[in-house]
């Protein structure tokens, strides 16, 4: 530049490598950021039961409608796996509020076919609506505690 002379270096250059010890503190603090991730996403664990969420309104649960939706809901979720029980929460007819009112709930044998199923369905459209998938905790389920 002009009449001075620009020398250009790599920035690691003259670094050492890191010692082993270093090399061991920095792959731990790596592996427990991974862990940290996995337990803070929703529904991250897998478990026998999935959650659909964003599927159907209260006013599409009435009579007719929601044995319909049951029907569709067994036929499609069905292909993933050994599909035990589902449980669509309705809204109480004297209008008290109802845990897991719009969810739809899937009870797998097994965590694969509950697994299948959550991968399959999670962003497919339901009535024109993205269906979010999210693995559920079993003894949630078996409680009967649809407002997680």
């Amino acid at each position: 530049m002009g009449d001075k002379t620009l020398t250009v270096r790599r920035a690691n250059q003259g670094a050492s490598q890191p010692r082993p010890e270093q090399e061991s503190i920095l792959l731990q603090a790596q592996q427990q950021v991974q862990l940290q991730k996995l337990v803070y996403q929703v529904g991250a664990l897998p478990t026998k039961v999935v959650c659909l969420t964003q599927v159907v309104s209260a006013d599409e649960l009435k009579d007719e409608e929601y044995e319909d939706i049951i029907e569709d809901m067994r036929l499609e979720a069905g292909k993933y796996g050994n599909l035990v029980k589902v449980v669509i929460p309705r809204p109480d007819p004297s209008g008290q509020p109802v845990a897991g009112v719009g969810k739809v709930f899937l009870e797998y044998a097994d965590v694969d076919g509950a697994a299948k199923a959550k991968t399959a369905l999670h962003g497919r459209k339901f009535g024109g609506k993205p269906v979010v998938a999210v693995c559920y905790a079993e003894d949630k389920f078996a409680n009967e505690e649809y407002d997680g």
